[in-house]
């Protein structure tokens, strides 16, 4: 482990010891092309630096960057790395730029060609101050995505899973309460006829009347005893008051006087005249038996 630190940091010194002697014999091109553009002696100097510095500024954010910030910054670097290869081939094809006490020249003898030498030389500086403050602030508000650990071992990964999942609480979370089924209270059946007094007593049934309300089937009888029921409000009562068995009669017998014996049902009895279901077959009963016996007095 040792030995493959050691061969790491050798080769970083190297290529650090061989980027600066290229820097230095690029320095010196950058430099006499700054005094032919018409920079003074510490302009020209630093320009080097601007370009070539840029070069290393670029690269630096490419191993930092991810996405599309770092193809910004792999065209920045690859933009001025053609660049100063350009300023470096025309010093070498230029004699006079190689003269120490050179102020001022031409870079080409065609003047297009030396016209683009020129807007190249004196834009890279510019570049320089635009591109570099745009790769330092990509830089600084970089966010690094987490690294995310290969767990090779299902077992340890799932004792993770499940220390990861317990509850930091000393005592466990109680079991929900269940809901006891609450019984609701039984209906209550109140019998018109029995719960109101009668005021006289009813006429008497005709025995073919009589022999169909025994041939009715009675309704089975709970054998539970019936809850008391509180006494209900005088705001709950009806308003209407109570009929008895021959004030119902009569109102249904002069209800009914205009219809014919199959009008005359329990159904209609019970929506004409108001009341239950009992009265209103008792009512039927009652009428019908009347007016067979009228119909046999008059035959």
């Amino acid at each position: 482990m040792n030995l493959h630190r050691k061969g790491r940091a050798a080769l970083v010194l190297a290529l650090v010891a061989v980027v600066a002697m290229a820097f230095r014999v690029s320095w010196n091109a950058l430099r006499d092309i700054a005094n032919a553009v018409g920079a003074d002696d510490t302009a020209a100097t630093l320009y080097p630096f601007v370009v070539d510095g840029l070069m290393a500024l670029a690269l630096v954010a490419t191993l930092v960057l991810a996405g599309r910030d770092r193809t910004f910054a792999l065209r920045v670097l690859g933009t001025y790395t053609v660049a100063s290869l350009v300023l470096n081939y025309v010093h070498g094809l230029v004699p006079k730029l190689h003269d120490t006490e050179l102020d001022w020249t031409r870079l080409a003898d065609w003047d297009p060609a030396n016209w683009a030498l020129v807007l190249l030389a004196t834009s890279l500086p510019v570049g320089s101050i635009y591109f570099g403050s745009d790769l330092v602030a990509k830089v600084l508000h970089h966010r690094p995505a987490p690294i995310l650990v290969p767990v090779t071992n299902a077992e340890e990964s799932t004792e993770i899973l499940r220390n990861g999942s317990t509850a930091d609480l000393a005592v466990s979370t109680p079991a929900p309460a269940l809901a006891l089924p609450v019984r609701m209270p039984d209906p209550v059946t109140v019998d018109f006829l029995k719960s109101t007094p009668l005021a006289k007593p009813l006429p008497t049934l005709a025995p073919t009347q009589v022999a169909a309300i025994e041939r009715r089937p009675a309704a089975a009888e709970s054998t539970r005893p019936r809850r008391a029921t509180g006494r209900v409000p005088e705001v709950a009562r009806s308003a209407r008051p109570r009929r008895t068995a021959a004030e119902l009669l009569d109102e249904a017998r002069s209800v009914t006087a205009d219809w014919s014996d199959g009008q005359v049902t329990a159904e209609g009895i019970r929506r004409t005249v108001r009341t239950s279901p009992a009265n209103a077959r008792m009512l039927r009963d009652t009428l019908l038996a009347e007016r067979a016996r009228t119909a046999g007095v008059a035959e």
